[in-house]
């Protein structure tokens, strides 16, 4: 950036890249090897990283090498000695900042398509770093280095490369076992993301360690940053179709997929039909609590669910005698309030699963291995299974194009004043009241926080009562 660029200029052009949880811009146009130093240096400054080990990990996009070199550089110039992992998952790059208790940057866009990029950046100890807990302050400092250069210290940090998949592997067989399930064959979607590097060595035999009783199918394993099957995103049902298709014509128990990262899982069944997320919540947290159980007695036991997962979750958590405790949507958030409450266990609608095990952080392998173990102990099929965890109709997220946000929620409030109760925990969530025999019903709607769209998501006791609610809803949003 020019020098004769103002702090201000430089830090409003930041703001289109430094997002409320992690960086994300257009590779070449907002996010630039230039930049990516500047983060990197600003990043030592912040989590005082000077001295101290930073991990730096990247994704098979094509730009992601050249950037985490970039990163690289600037935490050097600042007294940072980088642990180059090289290619892994985001969970892969979280194990490593445990394991090491050092800071950790991962170069990913997740689900985003190949011209896109981002850095994940974790405190030590995988703690999340979300805009309010330094990322804008690691904005700030980016802004000076760009405009003034970076500042190097007199005892520039170090380099080194470690291989740290086989160590993650074996730390995830350490905390599901699934050397005693009932053979099964999954077939697995990696979108030509990070789980195609991963799920041989967790699942396999890659990492060296002793085969499973698990006949893996794989899709798309070739890691490649074009993308050149289908998006990495499952929580789109596009993306999903190669899947179901694939589960069916092997005859397998059940489907896994990976978006680009391979910190988020989607699962199908042996049908092809997919598995909601709560469901996953739900069965993992079961286990969860069972675990803390049987290692404390007497221990209180909380379990994290975002604000728009089933009811279910939440109703499950309770039965087994824990707490549920309701959260914002965010993975920044949900890792703070992992810490916080000492929760063993939390589950987002969107398939990110946190464990305490794990450094309170996310790790959709783990949540798979969970869902294996418990599929793999019971003679069921996993449609069965789930059907127990999926009482209740729900609309999924539909997102709308709203120019004016307020106006809408306004319309809401007072469409549903008379026959609701409202809170602000994240966006509006409204529940119905209702008696008798009436089923229950409540939807949340929330903004984006990158684009101008009002996301609803809408449960019910009963379909009919599920799609009344959505249309009405829908109406007053798309007015």
């Amino acid at each position: 950036m020019s020098s004769s660029s103002s702090i201000d200029q430089i830090r409003a052009s930041l703001d289109t890249v430094i997002k409320t949880y992690d960086v994300r811009g257009l590779v070449g146009e907002n996010l630039t090897e230039e930049i990516v130093a500047a983060i990197g240096a600003a990043f030592v400054d912040v989590v005082g990283a000077s001295g101290q080990e930073v991990v730096v990990g990247h994704d098979m996009r094509d730009s992601s090498p050249a950037f985490a070199a970039a990163f690289a550089r600037g935490v050097q110039a600042r007294g940072g000695d980088v642990v180059s992992i090289g290619l892994c998952s985001t969970d892969e790059s979280y194990y490593a900042s445990g394991s090491l208790q050092a800071a950790a940057a991962m170069f990913t866009a997740s689900h985003n398509p190949a011209t896109y990029n981002g850095i994940k950046l974790s405190r030590a100890g995988a703690q999340g770093l979300s805009r309010d807990t330094g990322l804008a302050a690691v904005r700030d400092g980016a802004a000076v280095y760009l405009r003034d250069g970076i500042d190097a210290v007199a005892e520039t940090g170090t380099f080194r490369e470690q291989d740290v998949l086989a160590g993650y592997a074996e730390y995830l067989r350490s905390l599901v076992d699934l050397s005693g399930i009932r053979p099964i064959t999954v077939v697995v979607d990696a979108g030509n993301g990070m789980g195609g590097l991963t799920v041989p060595a967790v699942l396999g035999e890659a990492a060296g360690l002793p085969a499973l009783p698990i006949t893996i199918v794989p899709m798309y394993f070739e890691l490649d940053g074009s993308f050149p099957n289908h998006e990495a995103n499952p929580l789109e049902p596009k993306n999903l179709v190669d899947l179901q298709k694939a589960v069916v014509e092997h005859g397998a128990d059940l489907g896994l997929a990976f978006d680009g990262d391979a910190d988020r899982c989607f699962v199908v069944d042996e049908k092809g039909d997919a598995v909601t997320p709560s469901a996953v919540a739900a069965i993992v947290a079961l286990r969860e609590i069972a675990r803390a159980r049987a290692a404390d007695p007497d221990a209180e036991i909380t379990v994290i669910h975002n604000l728009i997962t089933s009811n279910v979750v939440p109703e499950t958590i309770a039965a087994a005698g824990a707490i549920p405790l309701r959260t914002r949507v965010g993975h920044s958030l949900i890792k703070a309030a992992m810490r916080e409450s000492g929760a063993v266990f939390g589950g987002e609608h969107s398939a990110h699963y946190y464990f305490r095990d794990f450094w309170s952080a996310d790790n959709g392998m783990l949540a798979a291995m969970h869902l294996l173990a418990e599929f793999g102990a019971q003679e069921r099929p996993l449609s069965s299974l789930s059907a127990e965890f999926t009482p209740y109709p729900m609309s999924g997220e539909i997102n709308s194009t709203v120019e004016d946000v307020p106006a809408a929620f306004t319309r809401i409030v007072e469409a549903f004043t008379s026959r609701a109760e409202f809170d602000e925990l994240d966006g509006l969530t409204v529940t119905g009241v209702v008696g008798g025999d009436e089923p229950f019903w409540w939807f949340s709607v929330r903004s984006s926080n990158t684009e101008p769209l009002l996301r609803l998501n809408v449960e019910a006791g009963d379909r009919a009562t599920m799609e009344r609610i959505r249309d009405e809803v829908l109406a007053l949003i798309r007015v």
